[in-house]
């Protein structure tokens, strides 16, 4: 006889931060704040990639591309959690609250792919500046581009699948402000073994695969730049990886914790923060103030500003 799904749950409610409700309105104000930086920084890095000709070089294409993602990225949990905080609307839709985990899951793999696209791109700028040019194309670029996006949307369907395949018959709390795959497992009534495995072996692979992979480029453009002699080619080199080793740092630092060992702990709403607002609202700062072409840029662009008026 086939199995009859148990599933009787129509919907979850997300806690958030229910339990600092004396700060609410602090945590309100902050988000607010902190969506609107994310938006305005990274819309403000594309629209300047996209206009100034002296940007449009592989490494800024990409860098637009990323803020592109990241704006993505916020906005698959952060204004959802504004409604919660705000209207007391805590309550998603099954479907809703799968789709959310499903787009959230994916972009942050993307991200975690074109991290390593971005460092190879240094990592030929660097080791092999002759033959850059005529390597970075710009088929190849798109091509480069696009990759994490498909593979980021692709691998995630195996966890998704297995989690949407489990039963969920009460109770539908999630003690956190966006749907995620550990969460959900949690709430199963049938058993999660075999989706909770596939999210730790999938976070092997969209994870701690691709850090390690950027881990071994930082150590081969380490020794490059080492044997550069002069003092100022060591300080531009190191200039154009220092912002991308910073953003990828704390993105995969916080992820690794809480996806390859998955147990929807309380605390992972904490760490979850981490790479799901804080990052993306830093980014562009990070690499406007740590990239010397982009701060020139934007400089240029203010006196002007300021000139006319």
């Amino acid at each position: 006889m086939a199995q009859v799904n148990k599933t009787v749950v129509e919907e979850f409610i997300l806690l958030a931060f229910a339990d600092l409700h004396q700060i609410q309105i602090l945590i309100s104000l902050f988000f607010i704040f902190t969506y609107i930086t994310c938006i305005m920084g990274n819309l403000a890095i594309i629209i300047v990639v996209k206009l100034k000709s002296s940007l449009h070089k592989p490494m800024y294409f990409f860098i637009s591309v990323f803020s592109t993602l990241e704006i993505m990225f916020v906005s698959v949990t952060v204004p959802k959690l504004l409604t919660i905080l705000i209207a007391h609307n805590n309550r998603i839709s099954f479907i809703g609250c799968f789709t959310q985990m499903y787009v959230f899951n994916s972009l942050g793999v993307t991200e975690c792919y074109l991290l390593v696209v971005m460092v190879f791109d240094r990592h030929l700028a660097i080791n092999n500046p002759l033959h850059y040019p005529t390597i970075m194309t710009q088929k190849v670029c798109v091509g480069l581009a696009l990759f994490p996006w498909i593979f980021g949307f692709s691998i995630i369907l195996i966890p998704a699948i297995f989690t949407a395949q489990l039963e969920f018959c009460g109770p539908n709390i999630i003690d956190h402000y966006f749907c995620d795959l550990a969460p959900l497992q949690s709430l199963a009534c049938s058993d999660a073994s075999m989706s909770s495995m596939s999210t730790s072996l999938a976070a092997i692979v969209d994870v701690v695969l691709p850090f390690l992979i950027i881990i071994g480029f930082y150590i081969y453009i380490i020794i490059t730049v080492s044997k550069i002699k002069s003092k100022d080619g060591k300080q531009k080199a190191f200039s154009t990886c220092t912002s991308h080793l910073t953003v990828a740092s704390l993105f995969y630092g916080a992820a690794i914790i809480v996806y390859v060992k998955p147990k929807g702990s309380h605390y992972d709403k904490y760490l979850s923060f981490m790479y799901t607002a804080f990052t993306p609202t830093i980014n562009p700062f990070i690499y406007t103030f740590r990239n010397r072409d982009v701060k020139k840029v934007f400089m240029n662009s203010i006196s002007r500003i300021t000139g006319k008026l």
